[in-house]
Formats: structure tokens, sequence, C-alpha cells
């Protein structure tokens, strides 16, 4: 029998989890449920994290990150702030196209979170991790355009991270790809309108 590093374990896991979050919700992705989709067995589970409260957190840890990859916008010399921030936003509307189970098993799993009190923690970290990354692209926006945000960056990044929400949860509804653009050329001017030239 060939032994699977722990880091591919891990990985295979938190796929699993992510398509039974997905497909059947969180209340159905039990340990039983993810070994199950994984193909392997409960102690490959405990080989690889000590609970399944870890494998969560690292399961939004994951889907964060890719949707950083996503977001930041494509930084071209001579763009508007208007139209840098319209490009990170369809950026993120592509991404959601392309898997929107992830988006679905990211709300569950915040929902999860915040009617667990002791669970309330990850939906902090989430969008900690959220506005972080909303503030990180929102800096590197304003050094292309030459602009300074007339609020701090981190209260622009809160409103960009609610723009984004609503664009996810609308689509996710409706599936309109043309309103989902006309929200982000939207919300790329209107946050626009908290900057000044430098």
């Amino acid at each position: 029998m060939v032994r699977i590093p722990a880091s591919e374990r891990r990985t295979a896991l938190i796929e699993a989890a992510l398509r039974v979050v997905s497909r059947r919700g969180i209340a159905q992705a039990t340990t039983r449920a993810i070994v199950a989709e994984a193909g392997m067995s409960l102690a490959s589970f405990h080989y690889a994290f000590d609970s399944r409260d870890e494998l969560i957190d690292e399961l939004i840890a994951t889907v964060v990150a890719r949707e950083q990859l996503a977001v930041i916008p494509d930084l071209v010399p001579g763009q508007s702030l208007a139209e840098l921030l319209e490009s990170g936003i369809l950026g993120y509307f592509e991404h959601l196209k392309a898997d929107p189970e992830h988006e679905q098993a990211m709300l569950e799993l915040t929902q999860y979170a915040l009617r667990s009190p002791e669970r309330n923690a990850l939906a902090l970290a989430q969008y900690a991790k959220y506005v972080e990354l909303a503030e990180r692209s929102l800096e590197l926006a304003a050094d292309v355009a030459e602009i300074d945000w007339r609020l701090p960056v981190r209260d622009v990044a809160r409103v960009l991270v609610a723009f984004t929400d609503g664009l996810t949860l609308t689509w996710l509804v409706d599936r309109d790809d043309d309103a989902a653009r006309a929200v982000a050329r939207a919300a790329a001017d209107a946050l626009s309108r908290m900057a000044d030239p430098r």
C-alpha cells in the first residue's frame, strides 16, 4: 500500500470537505462523510487533522487564498481608479462563476460559525481575511491610479467586501451575469468617489 504524505492527505480532505459542504451543507459534513468523499479511512483523517473544527479552519483559509488570486486587479498603468476597481471586482466575479459551489460553501461556513458561539471566531477570522485582502487590493490600485483614499483604507475595504458579498449572494440566487457586471461597475464608481488625486 502506498503511503500518502500528510500534506497531500490534508489537501485531499480539504477538497473533499469543500465538495460535501457545497452539495449537502455544513450539517452533513461529518468526518465520516468527508473521508468517504475523499476515499480515505477515518484513521487517515485523524492522522491529518486533530478535529473537524481544525479541518473547517483550513477549509476557510484555503478558499480565501484562492479568492486572493482572483481579486487582485490587473494593474494597468493609465487606467482610472474606477477601471482598476471594476477590473478587480470582475476578476472576483469570474472566479465566482467558475466555481459557484466554493462560494456557497463559504456562505454556509459563515452561517455555521455565526450560529455557534464557540465557532464565532471562525467567521471573524474569515471576514478579517476578506477585509485584509480588499485593503491590499485598494492600496495597489491607489498606487497605480496615483490617488489617496479620503477615508482610512480599512473602511473603504469594508465597503468593498460589502459590495462583493451582495454581488455574490444576488448572483447565486438569480445567475444574472449582466446584472452582476452592472453591480461591479456601480461599486467601482462608488468606491472611486472615496478618493482624491495625489
